[in-house]
């Protein structure tokens, strides 16, 4: 396919609003791609090269998209800089001076050259990079030129996800979204988009999503767990469970496989992989009695000196990767192991929980780097209250309820695991923190001027909608203000972003493009006219950053309904 097409169905995909009709032109582009190009098709509709796990990012700054702008189009820097404040938009920048019909280049030239301009690296990597960009701009038509420029700052400004591209190889193939359940079952096990369409393209989706398993190197969507208020409701919807302490740990997928091509791999939940977190994990070998396996758990700091575990903002510090090897002579972490996906070449998602337990435990060999979690299995909700009580004096957040015979299902999905927080006890507080988008900011007044933050707005999923809940201005230090601004800086957008449903009253000062998760916590969930969700929170408060979390794994509608029914 000549990118000049590609570009014409981007810039259909920009103007349209509503959802089916998205998803019926990407079925139409995907009909009309070939199985050698699906994949790059579907990458680049979704602004990037590849799945987010393999982070194939392209690293250019502000500062070297003037540049790029610049060298492009024959302009001087500061000129090309004030076009772009200007506008705020790079590919509208690019669309407004290209005046060539370029050298039509197919998807698959230009994808090629975008892959290799992310991947260079070493001296002189940066000016490489804006040259390089630079002449690929000037080789395409004022279309193609506007939607390739937005690419590498990450602003393709399409408004749909993942799920989106499902639903579109279900209408491509069906006429309808009839497989869009078989699709997101293989996609959560295997989230590789581009991947799946290619082999839906080639063998069609009964094929394609057959057989579909964990593979050593590929993070599965983690399995998270529901909100239930009573250990009686938790008896009666899932029977027999298993009773399991909550950490205040980073949720990590454990990839590893031995041997001279061997590696070792660790999954946060948004799929980044952050094993340089972990030096500690080159001695992995040890705890294991297998050459291949994919571990579910939760890392953990140990403070010695006070003989207790450390907070998820303690181990967050490691983020830092130039005093990583000091954090973690400070903070030695222990992965508290609660399941496992796959061992040796034996899938083991869909065995009932009780039975991965037992191969777990003939799994993992246990000690300072790898512990496995204990568990209760009880039908006694009475239990559940006693194990709540002894995990929470004991100075941990909570628990987690599992019903014993279940699979292990990518995402949330039914009642299978339920988390039972300490914030429950609590009459006047609400039941759990939401993990909410921040979706724009205000300037501060008075004491806050020095931090440029007075309150942000943020949202809660809904499809690929991004409505508004609540805003936040309260529960910050200093500190977090300026953190703040700094993140939020980074994300600044001059237009709101498609997905973002805002009535006007609410609309902020500042646009960021979704980016940022943050958790809130609140007394109560109300009922609220003004906000898109059609709910706001009272008295909410900042809790955490949440930087293992992206913004498909913030909190959804369906989620809020049922915290509101809960209260």
């Amino acid at each position: 396919m000549k990118f000049k097409l590609f570009a014409a169905y981007l810039d259909k995909l920009e103007k349209t609003p509503s959802r089916i009709e998205i998803t019926k032109i990407l079925a139409e582009l995907f009909k009309k791609s070939s199985k050698d190009e699906i994949d790059k098709i579907v990458y680049l509709s979704l602004g990037g090269l590849a799945p987010p796990y393999k982070e194939v990012v392209f690293n250019i700054a502000e500062r070297m998209t003037v540049q790029v702008i610049a060298e492009a189009y024959g302009l001087d820097t500061k000129k090309a800089g004030r076009l772009y404040k200007k506008s705020g938009d790079l590919g509208d920048v690019a669309f407004n001076l290209s005046k060539g019909r370029g050298k039509n280049l197919t998807v698959s030239q230009v994808y090629s050259r975008l892959l290799k301009i992310a991947e260079e690296e070493g001296e002189g990597s940066q000016e490489r990079k804006i040259k390089e960009t630079a002449k690929l701009l000037g080789e395409l038509d004022k279309l193609s030129s506007k939607f390739v420029a937005r690419i590498p700052v990450g602003n393709l400004r399409l408004g749909f996800s993942d799920i989106t591209i499902l639903d579109a190889l279900s209408w491509m193939k069906m006429g309808d979204k009839s497989a869009r359940g078989k699709l997101e079952k293989a996609y959560f096990v295997l989230p590789d988009v581009g991947l799946l369409a290619k082999k839906v393209k080639t063998d069609g989706i009964d094929k394609a999503v057959k057989g579909i398993k964990p593979v050593v190197g590929v993070p599965v969507l983690p399995m998270l767990a529901q909100r239930l208020k009573s250990p009686r409701d938790m008896i009666e919807k899932m029977d027999e469970v298993s009773i399991e302490p909550k950490f205040d740990g980073l949720r990590i997928q454990l990839h590893y496989k031995a041997g001279p091509k061997g590696f070792v791999k660790a999954y946060t939940r948004n799929m980044n992989e952050n094993s340089w977190m972990f030096p500690e994990l080159k001695n992995l070998s040890k705890y294991l009695k297998t050459k291949k396996v994919i571990l579910d758990t939760d890392a953990v700091g140990v403070d010695e000196k006070r003989t207790k575990l450390s907070t998820f903002q303690v181990n967050m510090s490691r983020r830092r990767k130039h005093e990583i090897e000091s954090t973690a002579a400070k903070i030695p972490i222990t992965f508290q192991v609660f399941d496992i996906l796959l061992v040796g070449e034996k899938n083991l998602m869909d065995k009932p929980y009780l039975e991965r337990r037992k191969v777990l435990k003939n799994t993992v060999k246990g000690g300072r780097l790898l512990r496995i979690v204990d568990y209760l299995v009880t039908k006694d909700p009475k239990k559940i209250e006693e194990e709540m009580e002894r995990e929470v004096s004991d100075g941990l957040e909570g628990i987690i309820v599992k019903r014993a015979n279940s699979r292990y299902v990518a995402g949330r999905t039914g009642w299978r695991w339920v988390k039972m927080k300490e914030a429950e006890k609590a009459v006047a507080k609400l039941a759990d923190t939401l993990d909410c988008i921040v979706m724009g900011y205000s300037a501060g007044k008075g004491k806050r001027v020095q931090f440029g933050v007075g309150q942000f707005l943020v949202g809660v999923k809904h499809k690929d909608k991004i409505k508004t809940i609540t805003k936040v201005g309260t529960g910050l230090t200093d500190d977090q203000f300026r953190e703040l601004k700094k993140r939020l800086s980074k994300l600044e957008i001059k237009t709101k972003p498609k997905e973002y449903e805002i009535p006007k009253e609410l609309e902020p000062d500042f646009w960021v493009r979704p980016g940022l998760v943050v958790e809130i916590a609140a007394d109560e969930i109300t009922k609220s006219p003004k906000h898109t969700s059609g709910y706001a929170l009272r008295f909410p408060r900042l809790v955490k950053f949440r930087d293992d979390k992206s913004t498909n794994q913030a909190t959804t509608l369906t989620e809020v309904k049922k915290l509101f029914k809960l209260q």
